[in-house]
């Protein structure tokens, strides 16, 4: 258990760099415009089926 600890730590300890602070943004940003995307076309659907209703 102290070899995780000791993982963990250096993990906290160690700045990140520039190169994975830009891939988490990027990350962040695909997430975020596959969510709008993937509600977008459930509302429309949903409009689309209350329209035929």
């Amino acid at each position: 258990m102290s070899h995780i600890q000791s993982l963990e730590s250096a993990a906290a300890d160690a700045p990140l760099r520039v190169r994975d602070q830009a891939r988490e943004v990027l990350v962040l940003i695909a997430f975020s415009a596959a969510t709008a995307s993937a509600s977008t076309l459930a509302l429309m659907l949903l409009l689309q089926l209350g329209q035929r209703g």
